[in-house]
């Protein structure tokens, strides 16, 4: 990995194309999923997802190959959406924080729809089941504070290290872990509360 890693800083370093062209194919999913998911909803993710590869083209020589390039990624992410929330927020009001990101609100949209990829061989009655399960996830998931919404995410959908998640959001490896914890503990409860509502 860290060949890899040192490969993609000389790169970036370099404004290497048709290394942004394959990087950009290769987390376009993965970072529009995370910056709907942060925002809730698409049309701030999508400027978003754009200004984020504006800034890896900008500052492609701050990257230093000693961590995951999507680690990377994801922190120029997550500062673009503080950055873009400081700048809505009035100058009275309390220091800004991923805390008073609001749920997700419905953009005539519904809710974020990336659904996972399903084996060609399941019936019609299994990928049935498993939308209907993924949907109540993603309800429940839209249900959570962000600062929970975003390590779950981190760490679940985008499998990335606790470590990881860590350099990302830039809280210290402690907090990281009692988010995760209390966020699997609101999540459950939220799936509770839906299966009692069925």
């Amino acid at each position: 990995m860290e060949l890899e890693t040192q490969s993609l800083a000389r790169g970036l370093r370099r404004r290497d194309p048709e290394l942004l062209d394959h990087l950009i194919g290769q987390f376009q999913y993965r970072l529009l999923r995370y910056l709907i998911y942060l925002t809730g909803r698409r049309e701030v993710a999508e400027e978003l997802f754009q200004e984020t590869w504006i800034r890896v083209l900008e500052r492609g020589h701050q990257y230093n190959g000693k961590a995951k390039f999507e680690t990377w990624l994801f922190a120029i992410a997550r500062h673009l959406v503080i950055d873009g929330l400081r700048r809505r927020k009035s100058p009275a009001a309390d220091p800004f924080s991923l805390d008073s990101l609001d749920h997700p609100r419905d953009s005539g949209e519904g809710k974020p729809n990336f659904e996972p990829a399903n084996p060609p061989s399941a019936s019609l009655i299994d990928l049935l089941a498993a939308q209907e399960e993924g949907e109540r996830v993603r309800a429940a998931l839209a249900c959570l504070p962000a600062v929970y919404r975003e390590v779950l995410m981190l760490r679940f959908q985008e499998d990335l290290q606790l470590e990881e998640i860590a350099a990302v959001t830039g809280a210290p490896l402690s907090t990281v872990k009692s988010r995760l914890y209390r966020g699997l503990a609101e999540l459950r409860q939220q799936l509770e509360k839906s299966n009692h509502e069925r």
